[in-house]
């Protein structure tokens, strides 16, 4: 367990932390299914706002976003970004709000609440990047929507969730 902040969170409960946001990026990633191309697009958005959270002024974003990091490799400097869909959608999005909502809990009962308001508006504005990082429909690239109604309603999920 890597926390050099007070208060000390159990594996578990560092576990869910650190593993949230590249969840979200998921979900939001799946939120609407997209080509490959976006998909990758969405993907690279998602990390490289994980990767401003090294830095942010909250030292549990930071600790965070620097463990995210170390596991899956700086994308954000030309790697290949994965595609990682869930086998459900549904199933999935679902699960991703329900971590979101007790690791919300968690925060407020453990964190410092500007620790626990940081986290949650970063990870909502993880899910506002994705989201709008790729447009759906359209042709060659022309027209689509920038954000669909599945995209907004997972958004709006998770910022209800963590009481953002």
């Amino acid at each position: 367990m890597r926390v050099d902040t007070e208060p000390k969170y159990t594996d578990e409960e560092w576990g869910l932390l650190v593993g949230l946001p590249q969840s979200v990026l998921i979900a939001a990633s799946q939120a609407e299914a997209d080509g490959s191309r976006r998909t990758r697009e969405e993907w690279t958005a998602g990390m490289t706002t994980i990767a401003d959270g090294r830095g942010s002024s909250s030292q549990l974003v930071k600790l965070v976003a620097e463990e995210v990091v170390a596991r899956q490799g700086d994308v954000t400097h030309g790697d290949e970004p994965p595609i990682i869909e869930f086998p459900d959608r549904e199933a999935g999005l679902a699960d991703v709000i329900s971590r979101a909502r007790a690791a919300h809990e968690l925060l407020a009962a453990k964190a410092e609440p500007a620790d626990a308001e940081t986290y949650g508006y970063w990870l909502v504005t993880l899910a506002d990047q994705v989201v709008g990082a790729a447009t759906t429909g359209g042709i060659l690239g022309i027209g689509g929507e920038q954000v669909t109604a599945a995209e907004r309603s997972f958004r709006d999920n998770l910022a209800a969730a963590l009481e953002v």
